[in-house]
This record gives structure tokens, sequence and C-alpha cells, in this order.
């Protein structure tokens, strides 16, 4: 399993600010692999990626 890494570092992985990642998961277009129980989320890059990829195809 792929180890799995913050919303900041999920953001510099992607080339987008951390608000967009947070923006997304607000507006439902990404889900966290996990939720820590202080409310930080914790993410697989390729799971996002594959996850955006899906959102692209829909908006076609």
């Amino acid at each position: 399993m792929e180890d799995l890494v913050t919303t900041g570092d999920l953001a510099k992985a992607l080339g987008v600010s951390r608000g967009a990642v947070i923006r997304w998961v607000n507006d439902g277009l990404i889900t966290p692999d996990v939720t820590t129980p202080g409310g930080h989320h914790r993410w697989s890059v390729e799971r996002v990626r594959e996850q955006l990829k899906g959102q692209r195809k829909r908006d076609e």
C-alpha cells in the first residue's frame, strides 16, 4: 500500500494550493483515505489523481 501523505504534501504533489485541496474536499470531488481523530486528512496521491481524472471525464 502506498504511503499516505498530509494535505499539504498532497497539494505539493499535485502542484496546487492547500486551499484548493480543501475546496475539493468540501465540494465532494475527492475523499481522504483516512481522517485522524483530530480531523486531519491523509491521502494516497495516486488515488486522488484517479478521483480527479474520473471527475474530469464526467465534466466532459
